[in-house]
């Protein structure tokens, strides 16, 4: 069976650095906010290209806290207007309707499934205060327009780059472009720890040392609140974690991209859509994500060539009960999306043998017209 992502065999070429890692930080005896997070937020803000690195709890508290902080600082208030991509995992629109923020949804680019600028300057009101792109899957949205856009606007972008880790364009990497960004580290991302966390980058300095005491109960000084913060911090385990494994990213990105250029080359079934390649580096193949007419039918018989797939993702956010208030409105484009897309195997550790397994199975599929 080829598993659609193996976490032990990504994390096996490392083990004994983990390990010692985590020796390290047990035998320090200092578990919270110490070096181990200092070190990582540093080594990952230097790795995006930016001034400041906020080590947070989790990639939906890094845009939970940086949207909030915001709204501290003034520049954002209750009902303002956040446009995001209607096809964007729901954790992403959680964030804005969290803090009192109204979500905009578009329709995304047909290509590449970002943000679409046309559909932006379409949706752009007077209560437009943000633009929140979701590098979808790995493949960096077209941050140029977006920013030219918000700068004619005078809009904040804040880029969520929870699967983006090291996509590039032009020398400049994901979370260098807004004026903030969140990742996220779960385990199964490109980066991922070995447990919850996340991160916010920006070169705004009264930005970062505000999300800095956000994160801590709102203390920039022990048993001082400035303001109602939260419990939100990166933890020394998961931080050395993060340090062992942030030496690989562009390593294990290679990989990812070498197994991605097989697919697009080799995958010839006229019934699948391949996606959206990107410019050199733009893409860092966190999902490598087909489309077909029949999703369950062609899942199922990939399973039953020894290949498990995943669905990324099943229902829009609109259609989701958790708001249900937009159940009733109409996204075609990202309907259709929703309904047929499928994740194919995808890590650093497959080995080609197992990539012309999926191939071979992807182009032997058949009966799309007869409901597979």
């Amino acid at each position: 069976m080829i598993p659609f992502l193996n976490l032990q065999a990504s994390n096996a070429p490392f083990l004994d650095e983990l390990k010692q890692a985590a020796n390290r930080v047990i035998e320090s005896g200092w578990f919270i906010s110490g070096k181990e997070l200092e070190a990582f937020e540093q080594e990952f803000a230097d790795y995006c290209g930016c001034e400041y690195c906020i080590g947070v709890g989790n990639g939906l508290d890094a845009l939970t806290l940086t949207l909030r902080a915001w709204k501290l600082q003034g520049r954002l208030q209750d009902g303002d207007e956040v446009i995001i991509g209607a096809n964007a995992y729901i954790a992403s629109v959680l964030a804005i309707s969290e803090n009192g923020l109204q979500p905009i949804l578009v329709e995304p680019d047909p290509v590449s499934y970002n943000l679409s600028i046309e559909r932006v300057v379409d949706a752009i009101t007077s209560k437009t205060r943000v633009i929140l792109p979701v590098h979808l899957y790995g493949c960096l949205t077209d941050m140029s327009d977006i920013m030219a856009l918000a700068k004619r606007h005078k809009l904040l972008v804040l880029e969520d780059a929870a699967q983006a880790h090291g996509a590039c364009v032009d020398g400049k990497k994901a979370g260098s472009f807004g004026d903030a960004a969140s990742f996220s580290f779960y385990p199964t991302k490109n980066l991922g720890a070995l447990g919850d966390a996340g991160a916010i980058t920006t070169n705004d300095g009264e930005l970062a040392s505000l999300l800095k005491a956000m994160r801590n109960y709102g203390s920039a000084e022990k048993y001082l609140n400035e303001i109602k913060g939260v419990n939100s911090r990166l933890d020394e385990i998961q931080a050395a974690m993060l340090r062992v494994k942030l030496k690989y990213l562009d390593k294990q990105t290679e990989q990812r991209r070498t197994i991605a250029l097989y697919y697009l080359n080799n995958i010839m079934n006229p019934d699948v859509m391949l996606p959206f390649g990107g410019r050199s580096g733009q893409h860092v193949w966190h999902l490598f994500v087909i489309r077909t007419p029949n999703r369950d039918g062609v899942r199922r018989q990939l399973l039953e060539a020894g290949i498990k797939t995943d669905v990324h993702y099943p229902v829009a956010p609109h259609k989701q009960q958790a708001y249900s208030e937009w159940n009733s409105k109409r996204y075609p484009l990202t309907e259709k999306i929703h309904k047929e897309v499928t994740s194919l195997p995808i890590g650093p550790t497959m080995t080609i043998t197992e990539t012309e397994v999926v191939v071979n199975a992807v182009n032997t599929l058949n009966g799309f017209n007869q409901g597979i």
